[in-house]
């Protein structure tokens, strides 16, 4: 396991495998979307459910990435942190 800390992502191999692309697309824009539109507590909460959503897949996934995947995927979370935080 030591030795293939790079090895690439197999289609289907992983806990995310069974759920269709476009239905995690879908989640993540009702999440963002309802998150910006309700603003607020309520709006920072659903934005916080799916950054901590995202930081999860990141720590996940943190061995697999090249390094400008892991500066690109930290950009977007840190992204979406402001965005509740400007929500309130």
């Amino acid at each position: 396991m030591a030795g293939d800390s790079k090895r690439t992502l197999i289609p289907g191999a992983g806990p995310l495998a069974r759920v269709p692309a476009p239905a995690a697309f879908l989640l993540v824009l009702v999440l963002f979307g309802l998150g910006v539109w309700l603003r607020g507590v309520v709006g920072a909460a659903l934005l916080g459910v799916l950054a901590a959503g995202v930081a999860v897949l990141l720590a996940v996934t943190w061995p697999l990435l090249t390094p400008s995947g892991r500066v690109l995927r930290v950009l977007v979370l840190a992204v979406l942190v402001l965005i509740a935080v400007s929500v309130l």
